[in-house]
């Protein structure tokens, strides 16, 4: 696949998969993940940072996100952050080492990220779908400026189509990994 606009295609149709990679690490599963907070906004000595430039985030345990700032002085700033993200867990600063400890999910809690998972999947389709449009329009473009033939065209879509099922394929593996994950007690 060496046409470039196929190629433009297949990098947003990627993007959307990395996109849907992150969003999904965001969800909280009832298994601790640094993911979970490590993209959290701290205003730390006037400046706007991730948690994850400003300690080391670690998994002690399956219930368990421990959170060791750099510098002792921004531990209140990253409390806070956490606090007012809306994650809905209470950080426990010991003085060198913020906790947050998981609770177990509720049957309602696990339906309700389940259903997140499948919007997310679907924002993913989306995506795939508007970059399969532009690419499209490009070819049509191409081939009414004479650029390419009817048949060129015609080839290249098949060939874009290919790698969109490809892709939409891959939403749907995630999106079934994620859900056997939520729902896994």
């Amino acid at each position: 696949m060496n046409d470039p606009t196929l190629q433009q295609a297949t990098q947003h149709f990627q993007k959307a998969i990395d996109h849907l990679h992150h969003e999904y690490g965001k969800l909280q599963t009832g298994r601790a993940s640094a993911g979970l907070v490590e993209g959290i906004e701290v205003e730390n000595y006037g400046t706007r940072m991730p948690i994850k430039a400003l300690a080391s985030i670690s998994v002690p345990d399956a219930k368990t996100i421990a959170i060791q700032p750099w510098d002792r002085g921004s531990m209140s700033s990253i409390e806070k952050a956490i606090q007012e993200s809306g994650i809905g867990l209470n950080p426990q600063n010991d003085g060198l080492v913020i906790r947050l400890n998981l609770p177990p999910l509720t049957e309602e809690r696990r339906r309700d990220l389940v259903k997140v998972v499948h919007q997310l999947s679907e924002d993913a389709r989306i995506s795939i779908r508007q970059g399969r449009h532009e690419a499209i329009d490009e070819l049509k473009r191409m081939e009414k400026e004479k650029e390419i033939s009817e048949d060129e065209r015609i080839g290249k879509e098949k060939k874009m189509q290919e790698s969109v099922d490809e892709y939409n394929k891959k939403v749907e593996e995630l999106a079934k990994k994620k859900e056997t994950d939520i729902m896994t007690v």
